[in-house]
Parts: C-alpha cells; sequence; structure tokens
C-alpha cells in the first residue's frame, strides 16, 4: 500500500443568497445590480439565479478548507457590503420566514425562461436558496464510485444544514420545508446508485436523446457527477446560516469522500443501501433536523440522529488530519450544541412571535464567523 494522495480532494462551494428589503423584510428584487457591481470586484464568481431576489456566488477551486473558509468569507462580505450600498440587505436561509413566491420577479434569461416554461407553477414557486459543494476527483470512474457510496450520509450531512423552517409566513413544521418545495421538480432528491461512469454517461445521453433533457445540468439529484468537471456535487443541503457552519459541512462532505477513497485503496467497499431505504432517512432529516432518529440499516434499526453524526465523525477521523480539515469538522460539536439554522430560526420566534425579527436574526448572522 502506498500512501493515499490527498491533494485531489479539492473543494468548490457555491451558496444562494436572498435579498432584502430593511423595511419591509421581504424578499426584493435587486435588478442585478448586486450581480453589475459584485462582478467589477470578484468577476464571474457572483451570478444571477432564476428568481430576481436570489444572488447566487461560487469559490474558486481551493485547494484546502482553509482556502474554502477565506474565499466564502469574502464573497459573504463583498455581496453584504455592495448589498448594503444599494439600500439592500442579504442573508442566509433556506426559505424566506414569510415572502411569497407569487410576488417575485423572474431573471429575464433564456435558459430560465425556458424552464419556467416547461415546469410551470412548480418553476415559478421554486424560490429556495441551497448550498451546493464540489469535492474534486482523480477521475470520474472514482467519482461515480465515491457518488454511489456516499449517498449514504447525504441524510445526515443534510440534517446538519436544516434551516428552512417557514412557508410563506407558516410554520411548517419541518425542519427543512426547502426540499419539500424542490421535490416538485423533475429528476430530484436521492439519485440511484450506477454500476459505472458509462451506465451513468448513457442514462444521461438518453434523457437527452429523448427530449427530456438538453444537457446534464438538468439533473438536480442531491448528489450527482458533475456533468462537465471532475468533481462529485453535493446539492443535497439548505444554505446555512453562518460561514463556520457552511465551512464544517463541506468539510464533512470532502472528509467522507476522502474515506470511501481510502476504504477503495485498501480493496474495501463500503456497503450500497437502496434509494428506498436512504430516503426514509432523508425524510426525517427534513423533519426533525438533529434532533430526531434515523434509521442505521447495518443494524436494522432506529438510533438518535445525534449519535449517527457522532459515528459519522469517528468514521471520518482518520483522513481529515491528511486533509487539514479537522478545525473545520470539530465546528460539528457546536452545531450540535447551538442547534441548526431551522432550530435558532424558530427560536427567535418563540421568543418574539414576529417572523419580521426572525429575518433580522438571519440578516445579523450573515457576516458571523467570516474571516
Amino acid at each position: 500500500m502506498g500512501s493515499i494522495n490527498y491533494k485531489h480532494f479539492t473543494l468548490g462551494v457555491e451558496e444562494e443568497y436572498m435579498v432584502l428589503d430593511p423595511t419591509t423584510r421581504e424578499l426584493k428584487s435587486h435588478e442585478q445590480r448586486i450581480v453589475t457591481e459584485g462582478q467589477k470586484v470578484i468577476k464571474d464568481k457572483v451570478k444571477a439565479e432564476m428568481h430576481q431576489a436570489v444572488v447566487e456566488v461560487g469559490t474558486d477551486i481551493c485547494q484546502n478548507i482553509d482556502e474554502a473558509y477565506k474565499d466564502v468569507s469574502t464573497l459573504r462580505k463583498t455581496i453584504s457590503h455592495i448589498a448594503g450600498d444599494l439600500g439592500l440587505w442579504v442573508g442566509a436561509s433556506g426559505t424566506h420566514p414569510f415572502s411569497h413566491w407569487e410576488s417575485q420577479l423572474i431573471t429575464d434569461h433564456v435558459r430560465y425562461n425556458e424552464i419556467v416554461n416547461e415546469l410551470q407553477e412548480a418553476a415559478r414557486s421554486n424560490l429556495i436558496f441551497g448550498l451546493h459543494v464540489h469535492v474534486g476527483m482523480e477521475n470520474r470512474e472514482m467519482a461515480n464510485h465515491i457518488a454511489n457510496s456516499t449517498r449514504y450520509f447525504l441524510p445526515h450531512i443534510y440534517a446538519l444544514s436544516t434551516n428552512s423552517p417557514f412557508w410563506e409566513g407558516r410554520k411548517t413544521g419541518y425542519k427543512s420545508f426547502r426540499t419539500k418545495v424542490f421535490d416538485k421538480f423533475p429528476r430530484t432528491g436521492i439519485p440511484e446508485s450506477f454500476e459505472s461512469i458509462e451506465a451513468y454517461d448513457n442514462y444521461i445521453k438518453l434523457l437527452v436523446k429523448t427530449n427530456c433533457i438538453d444537457n446534464a445540468k438538468k439533473i438536480w439529484w442531491d448528489l450527482r457527477v458533475h456533468p462537465f468537471f471532475n468533481t462529485v456535487e453535493f446539492r443535497i443541503c439548505d444554505v446555512p446560516m453562518t460561514v463556520p457552519e457552511t465551512i464544517a459541512i463541506a468539510a464533512l462532505f470532502q472528509g467522507v469522500c476522502a474515506k470511501i477513497y481510502k476504504l477503495r485503496q485498501q480493496n474495501l467497499n463500503f456497503i450500497q443501501y437502496s434509494r428506498a431505504l436512504i430516503n426514509e432517512n432523508k425524510w426525517r432529516a427534513s423533519r426533525y433536523g438533529i434532533d430526531g432518529r434515523m434509521i442505521d440499516f447495518g443494524k436494522e434499526e432506529e438510533a438518535n440522529t445525534r449519535v449517527l453524526i457522532y459515528e459519522l465523525l469517528d468514521f471520518i477521523d482518520d483522513v481529515v488530519d491528511p486533509l487539514g480539515s479537522r478545525h473545520a469538522v470539530q465546528y460539528v460539536q457546536k452545531m450540535l450544541e447551538n442547534g441548526t439554522g431551522a432550530d435558532r430560526q424558530m427560536k427567535v420566534f418563540e421568543q418574539t412571535g414576529q417572523l419580521p425579527s426572525v429575518v433580522d436574526y438571519i440578516h445579523n448572522q450573515f457576516l458571523e464567523g467570516t474571516i
């Protein structure tokens, strides 16, 4: 056994932010002014999204978690500053607590027009904010192998990201209602496993050939082997409220990938579970966050979600030092103590009874822990 090269597990982080009116606390179209101004400073690291009250940012390819931390911090500070100059606020939450999607404007762009034309109400109502984490791979065959195995851990990490308890002014009863909104799209959720990268590519080719999709970016699963880059892209999480939470989650995804890779190098395989089973845990994560129970499929019994998250930390413990991410992963402990974004939003609401106060809290937390 040679030593394992962890260098190719690079990171890319994309976050979606909400643009807010400081007076009404409603979502507000920024008429792409934040993007226009942002591009002068951070170039193509900021872009428009389908709804005009959304700003999407993406880091460079980061060699390690510290670079990602710096980059995400800079992006948040830059966008917050530009928004402030324009008399606007920004915040990070999987859904807005009370704005209605019907009153939000759609960005005029060929791709978005096509999606709205095809998906209609499902697209127009898709006013949600997510986190996408790309983890670099040595090749696409390995990416497929790692994607198959990491599916199992998606609900555990998603539970930590839950940050959307409200929808259109109502308490939904979910810690993450965002995925319920997104489920109306086709080709979402936990994917099947693919026996080879060729099988995956053939699936894409068939969908393109039969006019289901025009390109592979219309595969909106919770994770996917990226169609153009050598990465596995994790798409299940709500956008976390703060930078340290985003970074901890990115470190978990990177750690899980590195661990599965290490097992593969030792000719060991992580057991594959069916989409139907993993979906049970995903549902529990969206409903209860870190305070529920999930199924331990190995033991075929329920276990406290927090216990399973600690087991996940143990599972990746031997790869976090080579990755240089132990400090980021340790923040998960804080998340378990302080509660997820959803828990904290609910707490503010219980204390104040006011959804605008929840928006204030989301806005005030946006630069928390930036460096």
